[in-house]
């Protein structure tokens, strides 16, 4: 008969396969896992959902809602406003926006920190005529390594702090977490800003800046041809010089539901076809204007947006979003807002399926067209993340300080002991709404609710794995690997296994599952168990090797313009670098 301890490896393996494929959403599949867990009896019924109620995930969750405080008050901004200098030596601007993303992610996820900062990055590229390459993977790296600083910084510190509260009675504090995290950080930056952006592929390295700026702006849209028309009778050879002057490229022609075969370049063209197109959003909006073209979705017939005070907002799609791998089709509450996607960008690529079939992939940068008073509810809705700086009407510039002064005080209090990191946070949290710092509108969506699924639906496996014996026998398998060795070199070991589970898995449930392993060794080799718990909390933030270890990384690919074989040739060398300078700091702040 299977005991529950291989049951619980089953169920492990398959729901680590699932995320690594990902064909599925991580946070299904962690839930998934734990309905089957609870169907065959290895996670008890009355523990089945003990983890959405577990400190990790409420801190998580609370953290979220007090970053998107500080991020509507304008603090950022006005920071990041001083950063933009097109005239700054590279180097000195690499390390410029990466001190000020690591500084922030410290204080607030770093999701939403890259997500500030990346546009103030874009247009500084710009004002430099240099590729956006250069400098958005060292931004995300820095983001990343800005979370090891303190409690707040990254769900995996947390996690880390909330086991050890569970198994040792008490949870690391607020800054415990500094000095290991805060020499990383520093390093890493130096890092980025001195050496690792010249170990991007020569391509990236190139001047030619308008060229790749272009491209990266390029969107596929699908212009219908409306009856006054002046391409009505002519073919779509006959326009390649205007195509070629207004910097578009017609790609094709649809008619009747259906795209024509190349050969249509000499079919003439006529009222009701649309047109796919290839261009910048300005490119896009002048060919409309001068042939005659509607911005109408081509299943749809014309739009009903003509007449009205329309705006063009780029956005991009994160990893988890609600568009992420579903298809505009299934998104009418688009058209009960009067918003409309003009176009998709996705990494230079051109696509093949009508806009309104194609299943949207994160990273992909989304045109949306539509009343300006509706494109921030239709890009919340979404789940998508804004690329151009956020407007008056968002930014409560006058509450910056009263947003500061209020988060300062409470991480002051929790740091001292007098207020439970938890209430502090909540404390905040109400504050701002009854402030409106943050609105009862967007209260709810500063959540990133398939992190808090996920840790909800892992937490109780891990416990069950821990209970049933399962951690001790993993720990004993990484133990048997270097048996008779020093336990700083059992430490390095933990690091690198524990940092190649992150570039492949979530971060959080890499760091769920790892903990307890730590324990398990730190217990078996009979020494302090903090410097091991300190290792799993810098090694599963550290994700530097693919775009799938680490959301920013998923975020800055399209923009970035990046490839999957990019990342590991600044990424490898900084996890060599972070494994050398944490392994050395964490035994000398936390002794074995």
């Amino acid at each position: 008969m299977i005991g529950d301890q291989e049951l619980l490896f089953a169920i492990l393996t398959a729901v680590f396969a699932l995320l690594v494929w990902g064909r599925w959403r991580y946070d299904l599949v962690a839930f998934a896992g734990l309905v089957v867990s609870v169907t065959v009896g290895v996670v008890p019924v009355e523990a089945a959902f003990s983890g959405f109620g577990h400190p990790a995930t409420v801190i998580v969750a609370l953290a979220l809602i007090v970053s998107r405080g500080l991020s509507n008050s304008g603090v950022v901004e006005l920071l990041a406003g001083w950063l933009v200098d097109g005239k700054r030596a590279l180097s000195r601007h690499i390390a410029y926006m990466s001190g000020l993303a690591a500084g922030l992610s410290a204080v607030m996820n770093n999701v939403a920190a890259l997500a500030l900062l990346m546009p103030v990055d874009l247009q500084a590229a710009k004002a430099a005529e240099r590729s956006p390459a250069l400098t958005l993977m060292p931004l995300s790296f820095a983001s990343i390594l800005g979370g090891l600083v303190t409690l707040i910084g990254t769900p995996p510190n947390i996690v880390v702090s909330s086991f050890r509260e569970e198994a040792l009675g008490a949870p690391f504090a607020m800054f415990d977490f500094a000095p290991v995290g805060l020499v990383c950080a520093l390093v890493g930056v130096a890092f980025v800003a001195l050496i690792g952006w010249r170990l991007l592929p020569k391509g990236r390295l190139a001047k030619n800046s308008s060229s790749e700026l272009f491209e990266l702006q390029d969107y596929i849209a699908e212009l219908t041809v409306q009856e006054d028309s002046k391409l009505i009778g002519k073919t779509l050879g006959e326009i390649d010089a205007a195509e070629e002057e207004d910097a578009v490229d017609v790609l094709g022609l649809i008619r009747g539901g259906h795209r024509l075969p190349r050969a249509a370049r000499k079919v003439p063209i006529e009222a009701g076809d649309v047109l796919v197109v290839q261009a910048g959003p300005e490119a896009i909006e002048k060919l409309s204007g001068a042939l005659g073209l509607d911005f109408s979705e081509g299943r749809q017939g014309a739009t009903v947006l003509k007449g009205r005070d329309l705006e063009l907002k780029e956005v991009v799609v994160p990893p988890g979003a609600i568009v992420d791998g579903r298809a505009l089709s299934a998104m009418p509450f688009l058209i009960q807002l009067g918003v409309r996607v003009l176009g998709v960008s996705r990494q230079g690529q051109r696509l093949h399926e009508r806009l309104w079939r194609l299943p949207l992939q994160a990273g992909d940068i989304l045109l949306l067209l539509g009343p300006g008073d509706a494109l921030p509810e239709a890009s919340h809705r979404l789940g998508t993340l804004p690329l151009a700086q956020r407007g008056l009407q968002v930014i409560q510039r006058d509450k910056a300080w009263l947003t500061l002064g209020i988060f300062v005080v409470a991480i002051l209090l929790a740091s001292v002991g007098l207020l439970y990191l938890a209430v502090a946070l909540a404390a905040v949290a109400v504050l701002y709404c009854l402030l409106r710092i943050v609105p009862m509108r967007e209260l709810y969506d500063s959540v990133e609710w398939p992190v808090i699924i996920l840790l909800g639906s892992l937490i109780p496996l891990g416990t069950a794995l821990e209970q049933s014996g399962g951690t001790a026998v993993l720990a004993g398998g990484l133990l048997a690997l270097l048996e008779g060795a020093e336990a700083w070199v059992i430490l390095t070991l933990l690091m690198v296994v524990t940092m190649t589970l992150s570039d492949l898995l979530n971060n959080t449930a890499t760091a769920v599952i790892a903990a307890p392993i730590a324990l398990e060794m730190a217990q078996k080799l009979q020494v302090d168990p903090d410097p091991f718990l300190m290792t799993v909390a810098v090694a599963a933030s550290c994700a530097f090797l693919t775009p799938i270890g680490h959301k920013n990384n998923t975020l800055i690919m399209g923009p970035g313009g990046y490839r999957f074989g990019d990342y590991w040739r600044m990424g490898l060398p900084l996890e060599i670098l972070v494994i050398a300078v944490a392994v050395p700091m964490i035994l000398l702040v936390w002794p074995l």
